[in-house]
């Protein structure tokens, strides 16, 4: 290997220059000047009184020098120095004596006067302007110096917090991508994506043509030129991103969309240009913007009309994704949460021609997703994944990657050598309610109350026909809650009216409880109320199940109102009339309801201050089969519940007999 390649593959080395060696030197250049030769004079110093009595009088001045009128030079004739005894004075070349003027009119009327009084005494005197070049370099290169250093360390400062490739602020127009390529792998492949198998398809269909392009121009057919996924967060964008760049193997530039966005003007628009020209130079490639609505926002919504320098890195982007420059051979893969809030000129064919949607995993792919994460950890062998992802509907990729996370880490600390279902019970728990909280201290009336709260919507889950079907019930503190009860919710896109009601009022059963037992409402119920709000809200101006408001709907998904209300205040006030009445019917069923199966609520409620936790097999124990779960004979007849089967075990007994 040539010395060439060895510094190409160890890469560049850094440089050791430290910015302190320059303010070192320039402290040590300020400390020599003063030890250089200047303006100062050999001779001892003396003062102006002892110049005059014991020098110019006694005659033993031959000149005077007074320099810049600031100081005076003496040099003494051959008598005077063959009487001193300063020989270190005496010796020098320069003037023997020294000393300051302290008043320069004094200074001459005295020597006037000694030099008349004294006419024998011929002394020379002579005017001397001198300039110090000391003096005149610290004072014209020294801020000049203070400058450039104040610059290199503001510069230093900023290339390092804002500059581009190697810190350099001379590289900040730079694109910040980085590149995977055959000398950079990635060890996440399709394999690692579970439960998204559509979204799957689609994008290994374009990892396909990079691989095989013949197979598809061989019928005239032309690679897309951008993909976008949309999905909710968690839901396994830029995984499947991560999973491309393992399984193409051709260049993968990978960047996120705030990376273009700096506080200099030009910066976005220069670093599009330089991720593109890149782009070109490693064709065919596939460029990864992830979070691209930092960037691809609309133009021109909203109260504020844009900023100029993000719409000019967006322009940029579209003229480079699909301009006249535009070159084949680059694929676009883009990752965003709000597709909503992007620009039309963004998503129409030619730039994005994909929109591939990452939505919230079913029960299968939930199971699919738990297989992965599970595989690495050391379970026990009768793990049921199934029954897993039933108890957890709408998770998410990452929502199952933390349970399963957690699990692993509630066995650790419980000293297990394997994770058991009860860690991943737990481990569900901690994630949907928060952490346990045994150190809450709970009084004996409070706990009363939180029992017969979670009571009550246990009651209306479980006799509601349209409710979703009750998973537990516990009045053990998790967070900030006391207690809470869970449902599996039916995995179903479309709601009726009915359906709405019947969750309305499981949602009121824990407030109807607390008023039909102790006769008042706690704060128990604020988490309740807001859904109820936004469910009732939602039912009569954006779903239009309203007959009085009418068939209308007032969701402005792509911000067209402007933050105005599109309707009058007549409107207005017909539409809180409305939902106040909805949830006012809710109330008063639900209290019918649970004044019915009262002697069921307080059974519930007493079992729950001992246990602290029911599942649905003890409440099918307490109070029989849920009705909505009976075949339809059998909820006719009232067969599933505790009475009639004790009535029905006593005919037997009889019959018997």
């Amino acid at each position: 290997m040539s010395e060439q390649e060895e510094k190409d593959k160890n890469g560049p080395k850094k440089s050791k220059f430290n910015y302190y060696w320059i303010y070192g030197l320039f402290i040590l250049v300020v400390l020599g000047i003063q030890f250089i030769p200047g303006m100062t004079t050999p001779g001892e110093e003396i003062n102006e009184t002892a110049f005059f009595n014991n020098y110019l009088k006694q005659g033993k001045v031959e000149k005077i020098n007074i320099v810049n009128k600031d100081f005076v030079e003496v040099y003494l004739n051959e008598k005077a120095l063959a009487s001193e005894t300063d020989e270190a004075a005496t010796s020098a070349k320069g003037p023997h004596k020294k000393f300051t003027i302290l008043s320069m009119d004094g200074f001459r009327n005295d020597l006037n006067g000694q030099l008349e009084a004294n006419p024998q005494n011929a002394v020379k005197v002579e005017m001397v302007d001198r300039t110090d070049w000391r003096g005149g370099f610290l004072s014209y290169l020294l801020p000049l110096i203070i400058i450039v250093l104040i610059w290199l360390f503001i510069m230093r400062r900023v290339s390092g917090s804002m500059g581009g490739a190697g810190g350099q602020i001379f590289n900040i127009g730079k694109s910040k991508a980085t590149l995977f390529d055959k000398d950079t792998s990635v060890s996440v492949t399709f394999n690692d994506v579970a439960g998204l198998e559509e979204a799957k398809e689609e994008v290994v269909e374009i990892v396909d043509f990079l691989k095989h392009p013949s197979k598809y121009t061989a019928l005239g057919g032309k690679i897309p030129k951008g993909a976008l996924l949309v999905g909710p967060p968690g839901t396994g964008k830029t995984l499947m991103a991560k999973a491309m760049a393992g399984e193409a193997k051709v260049p993968f530039f990978s960047i996120s969309g705030s990376d273009f966005v700096e506080m200099f003007v030009g910066v976005g628009a220069s670093r599009v240009r330089d991720l593109f020209k890149q782009a070109r130079e490693k064709a065919p490639c596939i460029i990864f913007i992830d979070e691209i609505d930092a960037i691809g926002r609309a133009r021109g919504k909203g109260m504020v009309q844009g900023n100029d320098e993000r719409e000019n890195t967006l322009n940029q982007l579209l003229v480079e994704m699909d301009g006249f420059s535009s070159k084949k051979g680059i694929i676009m893969i883009a990752a965003t949460n709000r597709p909503d809030v992007l620009d039309s000129a963004l998503l129409r064919p030619g730039r994005f021609d994909r929109q591939i949607v990452i939505d919230r995993p079913d029960i299968k792919g939930r199971e699919a997703i738990f297989k992965v994460h599970i595989k690495p950890l050391k379970v026990v062998d009768d793990i049921d994944i199934w029954k897993l992802a039933a108890q957890t509907p709408g998770f998410v990729g990452a929502d199952v990657a933390n349970v399963c996370n957690e699990a692993a880490l509630i066995a650790a600390r419980k000293g297990k050598k394997a994770i058991t279902d009860k860690d991943f019970q737990d481990a569900i728990d901690r994630h949907i309610g928060g952490l346990e909280r045994k150190s809450r201290i709970i009084s004996p009336d409070e706990r009363e109350i939180i029992a017969y709260h979670e009571a009550g919507h246990a009651i209306c889950g479980w006799y509601l026909e349209h409710a979703d079907p009750l998973l537990k019930v516990t009045i053990v503190p998790r967070g900030m809650a006391g207690g809470y009860a869970q449902y599996i919710p039916k995995e179903r896109f479309l709601y009726n009216a009915d359906e709405l009601n019947d969750q309305m009022c499981m949602l009121l059963g824990g407030r109807v409880a607390e008023d039909i037992i102790f006769g008042k409402v706690s704060t128990g119920a604020q988490n309740d109320l807001e859904r109820i709000t936004q469910m009732a809200y939602g039912m009569v101006s954006v779903y239009g199940m309203s007959e009085k408001v009418g068939n209308v709907s007032f969701n402005d998904t792509n911000g067209e109102y402007n933050f105005k209300k599109p309707y009058s205040e007549e409107t207005s006030k017909m539409i809180d009339e409305e939902v106040r009445s909805m949830i006012k019917l809710a109330y008063a069923k639900t209290k019918d309801l649970l004044k019915d199966k009262q002697s069921e609520l307080e059974m519930i409620a007493k079992e729950l201050l001992k246990t602290e936790i029911l599942f649905k097999s003890d409440l099918e124990r307490l109070i029989g089969i849920r009705p909505s779960e009976m075949p339809p004979q059998e909820r006719a007849a009232g067969i599933g519940s505790p009475k009639a089967q004790t009535d029905v075990d006593e005919d037997i007994q009889t019959n018997k007999g």
